[in-house]
């Protein structure tokens, strides 16, 4: 049974600037259509604190003991804290938060899972991406996903998945539309 701590209304096609959404779920063994989940396909890496990624063209991404550190060209620096109390480190989770960036929408979070997590699937209404994924050394128990999808109007975020090295489902974000 999933029980969301906060779920928040994500509607990508017309909105300006930022939209954030973030849950903590129970993790399910299934997809929340039911079905199994697939095979993990990817592995985290680790980046030492403060070391930039290219995330997306113009973004660049960076992890402190804080919390998320990211820079588009249309923003500047922003910062999602990890230890202001508004993410429960305790209780496997996955955030967004969506921005345009020139001609794509840049989508990332924080997730909440220890090393087990290897894998985030952003489902969009165009389709699937794997994401790419980022974690601090030793055991921080979070991490950041980030993908960009091309932008248009009409594009939603169905869901955002995290799973374990089995493949299994360890949580699930499905912001809500309009």
């Amino acid at each position: 049974m999933c029980v969301a701590a906060v779920a928040v209304a994500v509607a990508l096609a017309g909105v300006p600037g930022v939209a954030q959404a973030q849950a903590q779920f129970a993790a399910p063994a299934h997809s929340q259509s039911g079905e199994a989940a697939s095979p993990a396909a990817g592995v985290v890496r680790v980046v030492a604190p403060g070391e930039r990624v290219r995330a997306a063209a113009g973004v660049e991404l960076w992890l402190t003991a804080e919390g998320k550190h990211w820079s588009t060209p249309e923003t500047g620096e922003q910062f999602r804290s990890v230890v202001d109390g508004n993410i429960d480190l305790s209780t496997p989770g996955i955030g967004l938060t969506a921005e345009p960036v020139g001609d794509r929408y840049f989508l990332s979070g924080v997730y909440v899972a220890g090393q087990s997590a290897v894998r985030v699937v952003v489902r969009t209404s165009d389709g699937k991406v794997t994401a790419s994924a980022v974690r601090l050394p030793g055991t921080p128990g979070w991490g950041v996903w980030y993908a960009d999808v091309p932008l248009h109007d009409g594009l939603g975020v169905d869901a955002v998945t995290l799973y374990d090295r089995h493949g299994k489902e360890i949580a699930s974000l499905a912001p809500p539309r309009p």
